[in-house]
C-alpha cells in the first residue's frame, strides 16, 4: 500500500498563527507534519515564507483562498502560491452571500470556478473546491449541487478536496463518495466529529468520533489521494495539543505499517 503525505489545514491553529505564525510553523514541524495547508499567510512575503518551509522541512502544498480574493486579484493568490512552491489552490468556503439559491445561480459559480481553475492549470497549478455540507442540499436539476459542480466543470479546471466529515453530516456515505470521485480527488481532509444536543457538528480529534478513518484511508489510498490533511474546525483541548495527539492517532493507527 503506497504511504499518503500528511499534512495539517492550519485553520485549526488560527489563533496560534495569529499570535507567532513562524513559531508555530517549527512546532508543527516538530510533530512531524509533512506538510501544511494554508488559510492565510500572516502577512509573511512570499520570499520568507518559502525560505522558512525550507528551512523547516515542511511543504507547502495548498492554501485555502476565498472566493473574494480571487475575484479580488487571482494574479496575487497564483503568485504567491507558486513563490512557496505550492502544487494547490482551493476554493474552501462560500459565505451565505455568495451561496446560490437555485439551479441557475449554482450553473454562474461553477462557471467561474471553471475559469479560475482554467486559469491555475495555465500557470501550473491545480484548483479544487472544499466542501461543507451545504453542497450537498442544494439542488441543480436531478443532482445535488456537489455532484452537479464536478459534472458541469472539467477534471483539468477543478478537483475536488473532500472533507469526510462534511459529507457524512449531511447523510452521504463519505467511502462511497471517495470512490465516487477517484482519480479527481488528490485532497482529502481527515477528520473526526459527533453530533451535540442541538444536533450540530462537534469536531474531535481522529479516533474519537463517527468516522469510520480505517476505512477512509483506505479508500483515499485506492482512490489516489495524495494528501490526507487534519482538520479540527473547534478543539476541544489546546489545538497544538489536538493535532499532536490527532498525529499520534496516524502514528499508531497507518503510519506504522510503512
Amino acid at each position: 500500500m503506497k504511504k499518503l503525505n500528511i499534512g495539517l489545514q492550519l485553520f485549526t491553529l488560527r489563533d496560534e498563527t495569529a499570535a507567532d505564525f513562524r513559531g508555530t510553523l517549527r512546532k508543527v514541524a516538530a510533530l512531524g507534519y509533512e506538510g501544511v495547508e494554508f488559510a492565510g499567510y500572516g502577512d509573511i512575503p512570499a520570499e520568507e515564507m518559502k525560505a522558512l518551509l525550507d528551512e523547516l522541512g515542511l511543504k507547502g502544498f495548498s492554501s485555502h483562498v476565498s472566493l473574494h480574493a480571487m475575484r479580488e486579484d487571482l494574479q496575487k493568490q497564483i503568485d504567491y502560491l507558486k513563490t512557496i512552491d505550492a502544487q494547490y489552490m482551493i476554493c474552501p468556503y462560500l459565505m451565505p452571500e455568495d451561496r446560490p439559491d437555485n439551479a441557475e445561480g449554482w450553473t454562474k459559480l461553477f462557471e467561474e470556478l471553471q475559469q479560475y481553475g482554467a486559469e491555475a492549470a495555465k500557470q501550473g497549478l491545480i484548483f479544487g473546491y472544499h466542501n461543507h455540507d451545504f453542497e450537498f442540499h442544494g439542488q441543480v436539476g436531478d443532482a445535488n449541487a456537489f455532484d452537479a459542480m464536478f459534472a458541469q466543470t472539467t477534471p483539468e479546471a477543478v478537483q475536488v478536496e473532500m472533507d469526510v466529515c462534511w459529507v457524512q453530516f449531511a447523510g452521504q456515505n463519505p467511502i462511497e463518495y471517495i470512490n465516487k470521485y477517484a482519480g479527481r480527488l488528490p485532497l482529502l481532509h481527515l477528520k473526526d466529529f459527533s453530533k451535540d444536543e442541538q444536533g450540530q457538528m462537534k469536531t474531535l480529534e481522529l479516533g474519537q468520533g463517527e468516522v469510520d478513518l480505517p476505512a477512509v484511508i483506505e479508500s483515499a489510498t485506492n482512490a489516489g489521494v495524495q494528501w490526507l490533511i487534519v482538520e479540527q474546525d473547534v478543539c476541544q483541548n489546546p489545538p497544538l495539543e489536538s493535532v499532536e495527539n490527532s498525529h499520534n492517532w496516524l502514528k499508531q493507527n497507518y503510519l506504522n505499517q510503512f
